[in-house]
């Protein structure tokens, strides 16, 4: 694709469509849970897969949408020219998907939260920024056992991350999937705040 104005139109359709699947929805479905979305949160994300009990069916998902994000942007940097701008290119189109499983069109846009497309993105685009998440999650889930919390820290660092690095486009767009996730955890945050969510390993 010689046109950049096509390109980048191609990566945020693309990465829309692919990010608005309902993995979760579809694997529940398929293994007899019915509607995940009356079920605990009603949420389509692997947290609430885990509700009904099965442990493989919530990893699985977690791993799909996850890959939700990485896909769309390996899938853009396939097809797109040497002289493009990868790096930034590939955030846009796993910004798409985000926005797609979030706000997925078949849901009539009522989707998940966006954390594991928003992880899957950025470990795509520039692992380093998807490490510092992965180690941010990792340290504040330890020290706090709530897997929300180390969530809304964790897609702190890849904004910085890619700041430190000179990609300030990326940056920008990094942060805003950020508050994106933090207004979509805004019951998550309240409970924090009451003292009332869950910690992980609690019955």
């Amino acid at each position: 694709m010689d046109n950049p104005q096509t390109l980048y139109a191609v990566a945020i359709v693309c990465g829309y469509l692919l990010g608005s699947v309902p993995f979760g929805l579809v694997l529940c479905r398929i293994f007899g849970y019915g509607d995940i979305r009356k079920i605990g949160s009603g949420n389509i994300g692997a947290t609430n897969v885990l509700r009904t009990g099965n442990k493989p069916l919530a990893f699985a998902t977690l791993v799909l949408d996850i890959g939700k994000g990485a896909a769309a942007v390996l899938a853009i940097r396939a097809v797109s020219p040497p002289d493009e701008n990868l790096l930034l290119i590939g955030v846009i189109a796993g910004a798409a998907a985000v926005i797609g499983h979030n706000f997925p069109l078949w849901l009539k846009f009522k989707g998940g939260k966006g954390v594991a497309a928003t992880l899957g993105t950025m470990l795509a685009a520039f692992w380093p920024a998807g490490a510092a998440a992965i180690v941010t999650w990792l340290i504040v889930a330890a020290l706090f056992r709530y897997s929300s919390l180390a969530a809304l820290i964790s897609l702190i660092a890849p904004p910085i991350v890619f700041w430190i690095y000179g990609f300030p486009v990326a940056a920008i767009i990094a942060a805003a999937l950020t508050v994106l996730v933090w207004v979509r955890h805004r019951e998550n945050i309240r409970r924090l705040r009451n003292g009332t969510e869950s910690k992980i390993g609690k019955k």
